[in-house]
């Protein structure tokens, strides 16, 4: 019999789990929610005895006991386990931290990993870096720098319109969100901020199962193109024994949508779940095969982290800045600006007479896209100030994650701003990202670009997370008669310049950089 172990999120306890355990066990397994040190007062508790000195190991050790209870009542109960591990442990969010070290200490008693709706957390990584939102995360840390913080400091539970800071709430009923309110306790802060621990080796061969719920952010095609390009981080989860599902549901599964995560869960003890797959071996990743169209190398220059394409004509030409997108790993090479994607975009530019400008701007995680903003307003000033450059015209090109950055230029667009370009933009941030708050949404910033043209390529098998923001931004942009022109690629996928280079995918990046220049041209 599968034994369930199911371990809550920051400022819950078990109780969020009923719903879900009582479907396991219809379907005849052993379930148990657990109630970590300190996580059953609710919100108004106020006896701090028992959490005092609560920290992330407290809680390992809360999993660990449970471990060996069940591993008692199985040999008091004469039931056995045949010396085969059955145990399922199930970390939601911040659980999957005592999770994880309570594995690395009771690894032959574990059959499988299963993270809900979380990342998979680096040895010695605290858990506040799982908290989406970049302000909250601050705020946490320093909260908890506070003097006297560290040994019995508390995190007050969210208020009910704060919840979305720790992920998306889509899908839950009002009734279900009223209780999560409700029975919400004070978080430890030293279970936050204590970094996890787990020996090389010792988690690492076990089976492991993610489940993505796509409300929030990536589901499985999108995850799988990035570990197609190649990320180092990814990798490890190309791998026969790491599985995924999907949930088209927020951040609370077992609240949204309880009966599917049941069924999910059954499903992965039992090893189902989609494997993802690498790039092959003796082929490059679609971002570094060659460009859609033929166009010829020109002159390049390199100043600092920004590469001008340079046409033949002498007298000063308009810029195009080609934006790349991201996150890319910081060790990722070659870097994007010598991707061909970009360096196709340039030179075609350059073809044409206009100076095509490619850049390496640092947006490495989705916690830099303020830095990356002032890596490409430097590069546009470099540019401007390039004396083969018109610096009345100038043209901004954004790609892919790199979206969100065009959010300031059509916010406050300057006079030589004569035209903002996208092609497959993320453009508004996805929930999971933590930029709620942010200014790095275009859908919102497109309201102030007035007469800004705007030429948006957009392609029809698109992610549905991405093709979802293209939505809100047209919506927007329709509402406030913003100057949007669309041109669809329907076959084409992310990437397509690359990954699908049809007759369809040329005409359309042949008739965007035909618009942009005519933008650049107009008087």
């Amino acid at each position: 019999m599968t034994t369930f172990v199911l371990v809550p999120g920051a400022h819950t306890g078990g109780w969020i789990w009923e719903d879900v355990a009582a479907r396991l066990r219809e379907a005849g397994a052993e379930a148990h929610p657990v109630t970590l040190t300190g996580m059953g007062g609710g919100r108004d508790e106020t006896d701090t005895g028992t959490r005092t000195g609560t920290d992330l190991e407290t809680h390992v050790q809360d999993v660990v006991r449970l471990i060996d209870e069940i591993d008692e009542i199985d040999e008091i109960g004469g039931t056995g386990r045949s010396g085969e591990p059955e145990v399922v442990l199930v970390g939601h969010c911040y659980g999957v931290h005592p999770v994880l070290g309570a594995a690395a200490r009771r690894p032959g008693r574990v059959a499988r990993i299963v993270y809900v709706d979380t990342t998979v957390p680096q040895d010695g990584a605290p858990a506040l870096e799982l908290i989406p939102d970049q302000a909250l995360r601050d705020a946490v840390r320093k909260r908890a720098e506070e003097p006297g913080a560290g040994a019995g400091g508390r995190l007050a539970p969210p208020e009910p319109a704060e919840w979305q800071k720790w992920g998306s709430l889509a899908g839950i009923p009002q009734d279900a969100l009223d209780r999560l309110t409700g029975l919400a306790a004070p978080q430890p802060l030293a279970t936050l901020t204590r970094p996890l621990s787990v020996p090389d080796g010792a988690v690492s061969e076990l089976p492991t199962t993610g489940i993505l719920c796509t409300a929030g952010g990536a589901g499985i095609a999108l995850l799988e193109s990035l570990v197609r390009m190649g990320d180092p981080r990814l990798l490890e989860l190309v791998h026969p024994r790491v599985g995924f599902f999907e949930l088209g549901t927020g951040h609370w599964p077992m609240l949204s949508a309880p009966g599917e995560l049941a069924g999910i869960l059954l499903r992965a003890a039992a090893d189902e779940g989609h494997r993802l797959s690498a790039a092959p071996a003796d082929e490059p990743p679609s971002h570094l095969r060659p460009f859609l169209l033929d166009v010829p190398e020109r002159r390049r220059e390199r100043v600092g982290r920004v590469d001008l394409h340079l046409p033949e004509a002498g007298e000063p030409r308009p810029a195009v800045v080609f934006v790349h997108g991201g996150p890319v790993p910081e060790d990722v090479r070659p870097t994007p600006r010598d991707w061909p994607l970009y360096t196709g975009y340039a030179r075609y530019a350059a073809s044409m007479g206009a100076v095509g400008v490619t850049l390496d701007h640092r947006l490495h995680d989705v916690t830099d896209y303020e830095r990356a903003a002032e890596d490409v307003a430097a590069a546009v000033e470099l540019v401007r100030a390039d004396p083969r450059v018109d610096g009345e015209r100038v043209a901004l090109w954004f790609f892919s994650g790199g979206g969100p950055l065009s959010a300031d230029w059509l916010a406050a667009p300057p006079p030589w701003l004569r035209c903002v370009a996208a092609t497959y933009p993320v453009l508004v941030p996805l929930p999971n990202w933590g930029l709620a708050g942010s200014r790095f949404r275009p859908a919102a910033a497109v309201r102030a670009a007035g007469s800004l043209p705007v030429v948006l390529t957009r392609a029809g098998r698109e992610f549905a997370e991405i093709a979802a923001t293209v939505e809100e931004f047209l919506t927007a942009a329709g509402d406030c008669g913003a100057a949007v022109e669309v041109i669809d690629v329907p076959d084409g996928r992310h990437g397509f310049e690359t990954a699908d280079p049809t007759e369809q995918a040329r005409d359309a990046v042949e008739r965007a950089m035909r618009s942009v220049l005519g933008h650049l041209r107009d008087s």
